[in-house]
């Protein structure tokens, strides 16, 4: 990574080689439950996922909101199959490197890019409109869909993730570092919280399942406080 922002780190994986005239997508990722759902979902349909993507804060290299840390962020996407690219930004320079991410996509042969949204309308339109000024096409495979069937369905299909961020006026402090489970669903939504944390209420890092070659190994280091949201550090390694 260097030292201004449109600057890429690309982490590349051993991949199979796409047919001549195949759609390849890209996955916007920040090593999340729903983000790993999508891609489930949109390669038991066959597609071709070469890429996934994501803009970390600069100052902390973090994933916005979720406060993961890039390198677990990239070795998730590396257990998944996925070549990384990551940029790093500040809040008012959001829009041009994340415009900057999908140019360096298409550059890249990439053909669409992929969500996982679930209800929030404008948040899916700001993403579908700087796709389409991109020349990409936009998929959400998991829209209009009941939040806690969703969380249930990732649950299910042996997927695991920890809570790492959570939000103190919205959420429950002590989700934090419990695996993602049915019985967790249940709290989440009983305390009158979106099942799936669509409105920020929680975040988790996934590091295991049924499409990682390995799971990524991590230690769960100190709780840390920040703009009303109180986050499990994780470090790389186990």
């Amino acid at each position: 990574m260097g030292a201004e922002a449109g600057t890429f780190t690309e982490i590349e994986v051993p991949r199979d080689h796409a047919e001549p005239g195949a759609t390849l997508w890209a996955l916007a990722t920040g090593a999340g439950k729903d983000a790993t759902l999508a891609l489930h979902r949109v390669r038991a349909e066959g597609r071709e996922v070469r890429y996934g993507f994501n803009v970390y804060d600069g100052g902390s290299g973090r994933v916005r909101f979720h406060g993961t840390r890039r390198a677990l962020v990239e070795a998730h996407g590396r257990s998944l199959g996925m070549e990384m690219l990551m940029d790093h930004t500040r809040p008012r320079e959001f829009e041009p490197v994340f415009t900057g991410l999908l140019d360096a996509l298409r550059e890249r042969g990439v053909d669409g890019v992929i969500f996982g949204n679930i209800h929030l309308s404008d948040v899916r339109a700001w993403y579908e409109e700087r796709s389409g000024a991109a020349g990409l096409r936009h998929l959400e495979p998991l829209w209009g869909e009941a939040s806690r069937e969703l969380a249930r369905e990732f649950v299910d299909l042996g997927y695991r993730a920890v809570v790492v961020s959570v939000d103190l006026e919205r959420g429950d402090p002590g989700w934090l570092g419990r695996e993602l489970d049915r019985e967790l669903i249940d709290e989440i939504q009983a305390r009158g919280a979106d099942p799936c944390g669509e409105h920020g209420e929680y975040h988790t890092f996934v590091w295991d399942g049924p499409a990682f070659r390995a799971p990524v190994a991590f230690r769960k280091g100190e709780e840390v406080e920040m703009k009303g949201h109180r986050l499990l550090d994780l470090l790389p390694g186990g």
